[in-house]
């Protein structure tokens, strides 16, 4: 068989379009729009080389629209978990032998077909099924997605290289192995991105995978999944499926063949998940990799220095796009007294010319909150505050759900540092400000430090280079994305890998190197060209 030693087209960001009034890409979209809502799917699982229904199906509508049918998936049992399980394991031996550039080959071309002609389809599926508006559908679900497979291929080539030296007579050679058994992938709604990077990242290195998405983003996994077949992804590589999220515990965490989880959701289920992995280790052929993006308390802090209206659309974009329901979102501010009246004005006159409504009006900045559950944990939340009386409601707190989950951006200003909505993670499109006094900043260093669980995101704004310099060091552990004079959102694929510690994950970094290097189990192979053919080593000679 002819060898080479490959070089993969080096990974760019790709470009995102504007969506202009009067543009191919806003027409084409559009016209894609109208297409989706007048169908109903039937979204099945894919298991192994079949497509399978079951007698359970469940509706799908858009969060704006609830009224509106986009058609049903399968829902899946215990029964199809094992399934999938075995699938999985029965493609494993083929696709892990292989050759690495022909899975680049195939990861490549998913990466093309999104960029191309499956970008109009799968940004309309996030819009209706996610409520996302066009711009964040189109910096998700095309361009992040395809830079995910672009700069994870551009990685692995980089591992394959990597290789240790060699001393004289010898020649020293790393094996980079997939690891034994599958990998669970559980993606969760508000990025169709990260329900493309889970299985794909694992799946490239070899690996075999049992992807299960969240119920509120089957619409735009189903596309996805069109996609990897379309692609070339072999039968069996990744399996779809949509179980309860304990249906599918009870049978992936108790089979030998479990090598390891890629997750994003929420800290509790991870906690959950890893307690489940302990308490059954010795059932394992091996110690599960266990990689966890999760929750986030994402903060803002202002030096007095800082650029008022910077601080403003800090706010405003990184509390707001997508509704808040970002693992970056902005959800908690700490503004010096010098600045507040002045960044209070510009929040409130950018939150008048915010339009709320369906995603499929372009012209609306605002959509609609995920599901019915969220819209009535983010409720409580807002009555709460109503009637605390160190909070004052300064902006939104008005809410709707008779066509669509609908919350205005609400802004909470408290006068206690570790009021609720400043430790607990809201995931919805409410955030709270704490004005401190402009002469505490350190002290306020350390309440951003120690107030909450997680260490996702955070951004510090200011002039002062002394107190940029101060808050990154003192912060070092408080979030592990870090924005200086930005917003605490906005991560892109090759430029700020993505992942944060303490109660928000393992920090493994989506996007990076770094996270495909836990899906491979190096073996050191060594060769000796000579090897001795005499025990003896020259200091047993006598003088």
């Amino acid at each position: 068989m002819p060898k080479g030693i490959y070089k993969v087209p080096v990974a760019v960001n790709e470009p995102m379009k504007s969506y202009a009034p009067g543009s191919a890409e806003r027409k084409e979209l559009q016209a894609m729009l109208q297409d989706l809502r007048g169908k109903e799917l039937d979204i099945p699982m894919y298991i192994g080389d079949r497509e399978v229904r079951s007698e359970n199906k469940i509706r799908l509508a858009p969060p704006h629209d609830h009224q509106h049918t986009l058609g049903h998936f399968h829902k899946s049992d215990k029964s199809h978990v094992a399934q999938a399980i075995a699938a999985a394991l029965a493609a494993q031996p083929k696709w892990t032998a292989l050759s690495w550039e022909h899975r680049a080959s195939i990861f490549l071309k998913a990466a093309d077909l999104i960029a191309g002609p499956s970008r109009a389809k799968l940004n309309a599926a996030t819009m209706l099924g996610q409520s996302k508006n066009v711009f964040q559908a189109e910096i998700d679900s095309a361009c992040e997605t395809a830079d995910f497979l672009r700069f994870n291929v551009q990685y692995m080539t980089e591992i394959y290289a990597e290789q240790p030296i060699s001393g004289p007579g010898v020649w020293n050679r790393l094996e980079w192995r997939p690891l034994e058994g599958f990998v669970y992938a559980l993606t969760p709604f508000n990025f169709t991105a990260i329900a493309g990077n889970l299985p794909t990242s694992c799946a490239m290195m070899g690996n075999v995978v049992v992807w299960k998405p969240s119920n509120t983003q089957v619409y735009s996994a189903h596309v996805l999944m069109e996609v990897f077949r379309k692609a070339g992804v072999p039968d069996g590589v990744i399996n779809l499926i949509y179980p309860s999220g304990p249906e599918a515990a009870e049978v992936i965490f108790n089979h030998a063949d479990f090598a390891g989880i890629h997750f994003t959701g929420s800290t509790e289920v991870f906690r959950n998940i890893w307690q489940a992995i302990g308490n059954n280790v010795h059932k394992y052929r091996s110690y599960p990799r266990i990689v966890g993006e999760t929750g986030g308390k994402d903060f803002i802090l202002a030096h007095p220095s800082a650029d008022a209206k910077a601080l403003a659309v800090a706010i405003a974009r990184g509390a707001f796009e997508y509704q808040g329901q970002k693992c970056s979102a902005a959800s908690r501010a700490y503004v010096p007294g010098n600045l507040w009246e002045e960044v209070r004005g510009y929040v409130l006159a950018d939150l008048q010319s915010m339009k709320m409504g369906p995603t499929e009006d372009f012209t609306n900045f605002i959509n609609a909150v995920i599901d019915e559950q969220s819209f009535d944990k983010l409720v409580g939340y807002i009555e709460a505050a109503r009637h605390c009386a160190d909070v004052e409601i300064i902006a939104g707190g008005n809410y709707d759900k008779r066509e669509g989950y609908f919350i205005e951006p609400t802004i909470l200003l408290t006068k206690d540092p570790a009021y609720v909505t400043m430790r607990e993670e809201l995931f919805g499109p409410v955030l709270t400000v704490f004005v401190y006094d402009e002469h505490e900043f350190e002290a306020t260093l350390e309440l951003v430090d120690a107030t909450s669980i997680y260490a996702l995101t955070g951004a510090i704004l200011a002039q002062d280079r002394y107190a940029i310099e101060l808050a990154t060091r003192r912060l070092g552990h408080a979030a592990g994305n870090f924005y200086i004079n930005d917003k605490c959102t906005g991560a892109v694929v090759g430029q700020q890998p993505f992942g944060g510690a303490r109660g928000s994950g393992t920090n493994d970094k989506a996007g990076a190197k770094i996270n495909l290097l836990r899906w491979v189990s190096p073996r050191t192979i060594k060769e000796t060209f000579t090897p001795p053919c005499d025990y003896r080593y020259p200091f047993l000679q006598p003088d």
